[in-house]
């Protein structure tokens, strides 16, 4: 039996010949077709419903502003999440979800030349 090769390993996540390890999952890379990266966005309903409510408050009381001022501020915060995103014959899952856009990228690159080397 050939060795298991090993194509990323960084910060808990394993990608080899034969598994992809993450999050405390194991996905046999023998049932793996397909990888991608996959786009969450943030959710902006809460910072603007909660802007909308600082503007009626400033109409009646400085805390208004106040609430314009932290509802503005979590909506710029806000950062999208970036998954690993599995293909198999059964389906597909998000496998492994992260803030680091680069990360993703060289996770799924890993992901691809275990595909690759599988043949």
């Amino acid at each position: 039996m050939a060795e298991e090769k090993v194509f990323f390993d960084e910060n808990g996540i394993k990608v080899t010949s034969a598994r992809f390890i993450a999050g405390g999952k194991t996905h046999s890379m023998s049932g793996v077709t397909a990888v991608e990266a996959k786009i969450i966005p943030c959710n902006r309903k809460p910072p603007i419903i909660l802007a909308v409510i600082g503007i009626v408050i400033a109409f009646f009381h400085w805390v208004g502003f106040v609430i314009i001022a932290g509802a503005a501020a979590w909506l710029f915060l806000q950062k999208k999440d970036f998954v690993v995103y599995l293909s198999s014959a059964s389906g597909g899952s998000d496998a492994y979800i992260n803030k680091n856009e680069t990360f993703i990228d060289n996770i799924v690159a890993a992901v691809n030349d275990a595909i690759v080397h599988r043949g």
